[in-house]
């Protein structure tokens, strides 16, 4: 019987520390899902009565060619961001773990855009893309290549990547510093083994490295593609707000022109249903393909 006591007791314990994180969680994320999904069947402004329009909202976002010209910018964003922040920040975990001086400063200098807001990287970034005074182009024609100088944001072809540059800068040292816990976790022996073998570096990279930071880059892509897609909002609105010709529109940045802009908050919720929905799937597919069991042998 005491022992049944205690066992109840310390489950009561335990339900009273994570209660407070369960309440936030129902008060601001299910209930706000919910809640959006019930307008998504309803013509709202925002401000007046909801009038009930069924499955109608969901027929004009399928009808609404801005929003699949968005999606397809977000999934270009999600594709191509993960990629070059994982390459480059193994790039410079491979540079930090050397011994060289002055590496501590190059490791902390590389790691401070993480710290800044996507608001103050946006307006960092918009003035040194800038046509007239910007640091780039002007560097570009003291290097003596003005066939590299272009509209940076105000060309159509070129705009997004301009964009996903920017957030490959701010997030790269974020995704070394992932790497170089993982490099430094990697035992010395092996190495040792493979240097007796007579690989190069090149193998050593090949049949080491990469193997032995599998989780490190599972990890790193999953945090690297959810960013992706949630945190892509700022850095668009700052810098092109969606143009030049909805060339940079990303689901988000038109899911708040509806909402706010035309004040039509029941296809915006329609929209970002669809979009829950749509990453929900892309993120299962992700998780089991790269949390396979063999891919931590």
């Amino acid at each position: 019987m005491r022992k049944y006591r205690k066992s109840a007791s310390d489950a009561a314990f335990g339900y009273s520390m994570v209660a407070p994180a369960i309440v936030l969680f129902l008060l601001f994320v299910i209930y706000p899902f919910l809640k959006g999904f019930w307008v998504s069947f309803h013509q709202w402004d925002g401000f007046s009565s909801m009038k009930w329009i069924g499955s109608n909202n969901y027929s004009f976002v399928m009808a609404d060619g801005v929003f699949w010209k968005a999606l397809k910018n977000t999934i270009i964003y999600a594709i191509t961001a993960p990629i070059f922040k994982n390459i480059v920040g193994l790039a410079l975990a491979l540079l930090f773990i050397k011994s060289i001086k002055g590496m501590y400063l190059f490791r902390v200098s590389t790691y401070i855009p993480y710290t800044f807001g996507y608001v103050v990287v946006g307006v960092l970034w918009t003035w040194i893309y800038n046509p007239s005074f910007g640091l780039l182009n002007k560097v570009l024609e003291v290097l003596n290549a003005p066939f590299l100088i272009q509209g940076w944001l105000s060309d159509p072809n070129i705009a997004l990547y301009s964009i996903i540059a920017v957030d490959v800068w701010k997030c790269m040292g974020f995704h070394a510093i992932l790497y170089l816990a993982g490099l430094n976790a990697i035992p010395k022996d092996l190495y040792e083994a493979a240097d007796i073998d007579g690989a190069n570096g090149w193998q050593k990279f090949r049949s080491v490295t990469i193997p032995q930071l599998n989780s490190t880059i599972v990890m790193s892509f999953l945090l690297a593609t959810t960013g992706a897609f949630i945190n892509n909002y700022d850095v668009v609105n700052i810098m092109t707000q969606g143009g030049p010709f909805n060339s940079t529109e990303v689901v988000l940045t038109h899911i708040m022109t509806t909402a706010f802009k035309f004040g039509a908050v029941g296809k915006a919720n329609a929209m970002s249903i669809i979009l829950v929905a749509f990453v929900a799937i892309i993120g299962f597919i992700q998780l089991k393909v790269m949390t396979r069991e063999d891919n931590y042998e």
